[in-house]
C-alpha cells in the first residue's frame, strides 16, 4: 500500500469521525491531567492540534519534521511550553499527543490495510511527542536557568552601610559565575553611591580554599580599579589556620574577624578621605 494511499486513508478517517475523536481524545488526555488544566483551554488545544494535523496530512506531510505540520509544531510547542511552566511532567505533556494513538487501535476485525494505517500514524505521532518532550526540557532548562539567577542575585545583596561605605555579605560557595554577580553589583553599586569603601563579609562562606581567594581577590582588584578600597571580614580561626595552610597571600588587602571591625575601619578611612579631599580643595 503505497505511502499517498496510507495518508489518504488516514485522512479520510480523522475527518469522517472527527467529533467524536476530538470528544474522546479531549475526555482521555483531561483524565490523564486530573483537572489541572481547565476542560475549555484543553478543548481548545487539543481541536486546533486536530485540525492542523489533518490539514497537514492533507497537504501531504509524511514526515513530522515537513513544512507541511509547521503549524502542528507550533501549537505543539505553545502546549510543551505552557505544561512545563505549569510544573507538569514530561510523561504528562506527551501523553496529550500518545493518547490520539489509543483512540484509532486496531480492533480484532480491522483489516491488514487499516493495521498498516494506523501503524503509519502511529510512527509520525512517536515522533510528534518526543517533539513535545525535546520542547518541554528546553523549556524546563531556561526555567530552571532563570530561577538559579535570580536566587544568586538574592543570594548576593550589595547593601549601603554608611555614606561611602558599602557591604557585600557572602552566604554560602563562592564560585565563577557567583563570583561575576558580585562583580556586577558590587561595582554598579559603587557608581551608584559614590562609595570609596566596601566590605566583603565572609562570615558565611563555610570555607576558603585557592579557588575561593582567587574569586575574593578578583572582586578586590575590580573594586580597586573604580577606586574604591575593599575590607574582607569574617575571617574567623578555621579559616584563618586554612589560609595560612595553603599559603595564600592576600597581599595589603586589609582583613578583620568580624563586619563591625571591617566597618569601624572602613569609616575611620571614608573620613580620612573626605579630610584630605577637603584639605586639597
Amino acid at each position: 500500500m503505497a505511502e499517498q494511499d496510507i495518508s489518504a486513508s488516514v485522512v479520510a478517517l480523522l475527518s469522517e469521525q472527527r467529533e467524536s475523536l476530538e470528544a474522546a481524545w479531549v475526555e482521555t488526555v483531561s483524565r490523564t491531567l486530573r483537572g489541572r488544566v481547565s476542560l475549555a483551554e484543553l478543548d481548545r488545544e487539543l481541536r486546533e492540534l486536530y485540525t492542523a494535523l489533518v490539514d497537514g496530512l492533507r497537504a501531504g506531510g509524511a514526515d513530522a519534521h515537513a513544512e507541511e505540520f509547521a503549524e502542528v509544531r507550533a501549537l505543539l510547542g505553545e502546549l510543551s511550553r505552557n505544561r512545563a511552566r505549569q510544573g507538569f511532567t514530561p510523561t504528562e505533556t506527551a501523553t496529550s499527543v500518545f493518547a490520539c494513538k489509543e483512540l484509532l487501535a486496531p480492533t480484532v476485525d480491522t483489516s491488514a490495510a487499516d493495521i498498516h494505517a494506523y501503524l503509519w500514524f502511529g510512527k509520525l505521532l512517536d515522533a510528534f511527542g518526543l517533539y513535545t518532550i525535546e520542547v518541554f526540557a528546553k523549556t524546563r532548562e531556561e526555567i530552571i536557568s532563570a530561577q538559579s539567577e535570580q536566587l544568586m542575585e538574592l543570594s548576593t545583596p550589595v547593601v549601603k552601610l554608611w555614606d561611602g561605605v558599602v557591604a557585600v555579605p557572602l552566604v554560602g560557595t563562592l564560585d565563577s559565575a557567583r563570583t561575576q554577580v558580585v562583580m556586577e553589583k558590587l561595582l554598579q553599586t559603587l557608581v551608584d553611591t559614590g562609595s570609596d569603601q566596601a566590605i566583603i563579609d565572609i562570615t558565611g562562606v563555610p570555607a576558603v580554599d585557592t579557588e575561593v581567594a582567587q574569586h575574593l581577590l578578583k572582586t578586590v582588584v575590580a573594586a580597586r580599579l573604580m577606586g574604591a578600597e575593599c575590607t574582607i571580614s569574617g575571617i574567623r580561626p578555621q579559616i584563618a589556620q586554612t589560609i595560612v595552610a595553603l599559603g595564600i597571600q592576600f597581599g595589603d588587602i586589609v582583613t578583620k574577624a568580624t563586619l563591625a571591625d571591617a566597618l569601624k575601619h572602613a569609616l575611620r578611612q571614608a573620613e580620612t578621605n573626605h579630610a584630605a579631599s577637603g584639605g586639597r580643595a
